[in-house]
């Protein structure tokens, strides 16, 4: 019987975590909003706020009729008659153009509030001045042809086309069917003309401005998508970006034992300064201090289980520390105080008998000395 040999590909799994398959983490977004880099169609401003001029024209027709007649008739009745001087010539110019900055206020003022309208609904208010810092990268020729080529360059020339050839479709039938209109205007009276012009032009502003908005949607959905997209992340970006917000989980548990450590160093330093060392015997060791003069209670200054407790005993040894077994004793002020704190008061009378005999031991002490 013969054995089919198969060969095993080999797979290097690194490249799947490099892989950006996962949504933007909250701090990717924010990075990505300072940098400027936000979901935004260009087409939406610009489209409302052709749509609201014109429209603005209809709803203001009366107002911009009447700045117009008195522009023209101060042009041909005044400013044509009048002898130009020295004097003059600058109250002259500040006349006109005082007369056509009101004329056209209205439509300064609905491209300022649209524009900006525009902007903040798309991405909020964002003020950052990260994408006018010059930028190396951007001035290589190599990239500046990748995006010229690029997929993305396709599709913004594919949408031009598309709005332009929107635009004349719409231009186109108007045109159509207005066209005998249109060849009557010969006969018709100068006023007759201008308003029938008028009123072509701005219904045909406000189709345009429609279509335009509707596109200008369309294409922020794109942009928001691919926003989206190209700030994706990795499963190795994001590991990355755990480590630098939060710290490598390896050096902070490094930190953590270095922090214990010298925890336990200080701690052990305080066992030669204490009164008693109540043991299990050999599971417990708590290190007790009384001073009459400073504490109101005592206060256990070390204790510790198994190991720890192991070296409270010898470090007591051999400083002389008096080391008393009382198990229940032990076992209570281990699970009951922490180091630094004071004795609970339920263990005030074990704790004073404990101590009265260590001062007793140590006077019998001294005294034979």
């Amino acid at each position: 019987m013969q054995h089919q040999s198969s060969t095993a590909l080999p797979m290097n799994l690194q490249l799947f975590s490099q892989e950006k398959t996962e949504k933007a983490t909250p701090k990717k977004r924010s990075d990505s909003r300072k940098k400027g880099q936000v979901a935004k169609s260009a087409d939406l401003p610009g489209a409302l706020i052709l749509l609201m001029t014109f429209a603005a024209f209809l709803m203001l027709g009366s107002y911009f009729k009447q700045n117009i007649l008195q522009l023209f008739s101060s042009f041909f009745q005044d400013w044509l008659l009048m002898e130009v001087t020295a004097d003059n010539v600058l109250p002259l110019f500040t006349s006109i153009a005082t007369k056509i900055a009101v004329l056209l206020l209205p439509i300064f003022a609905i491209v300022i509030v649209i524009g900006l309208v525009g902007n903040v609904a798309q991405f909020g208010f964002l003020l950052t001045g990260e994408p006018l810092k010059p930028q190396l990268k951007k001035l290589n020729p190599i990239e500046g042809f990748k995006k010229i080529f690029s997929v993305r360059s396709l599709v913004e020339f594919l949408k031009s086309v598309f709005k332009v050839s929107i635009i004349a479709i719409i231009v186109y039938t108007t045109i159509t069917r207005e066209w005998d209109h249109i060849l009557s205007l010969s006969s018709q009276p100068i006023e007759h003309i201008f308003n029938y012009t008028a009123q072509v032009t701005f219904n045909l502003g406000i189709q345009i401005g429609a279509i335009l908005i509707v596109l200008a949607f369309a294409d922020y959905m794109y942009q928001r998508y691919e926003h989206q997209k190209s700030i994706k992340m990795s499963k190795q970006d994001i590991k990355d970006e755990f480590k630098k917000t939060e710290g490598d989980p390896i050096i902070k548990g490094r930190i953590r034992e270095r922090q214990r450590k010298m925890a336990v160093q200080r701690m052990m330093q305080e066992v030669p300064t204490a009164d008693v060392i109540i043991t299990n015997p050999t599971h417990y060791a708590i290190a007790l201090k009384y001073d009459a003069s400073s504490m109101e209670a005592p206060t256990i200054v070390a204790k510790g289980v198994d190991h720890l407790a192991l070296k409270i005993r010898e470090i007591a040894k051999e400083h002389g520390v008096i080391t008393m077994e009382n198990k229940p004793l032990a076992r209570a002020l281990y699970e009951q105080a922490e180091i630094g704190e004071q004795i609970p008061g339920d263990l005030f009378q074990a704790v004073a008998e404990v101590l009265a005999y260590v001062y007793k031991l140590k006077n019998i002490r001294s005294s034979r000395g």
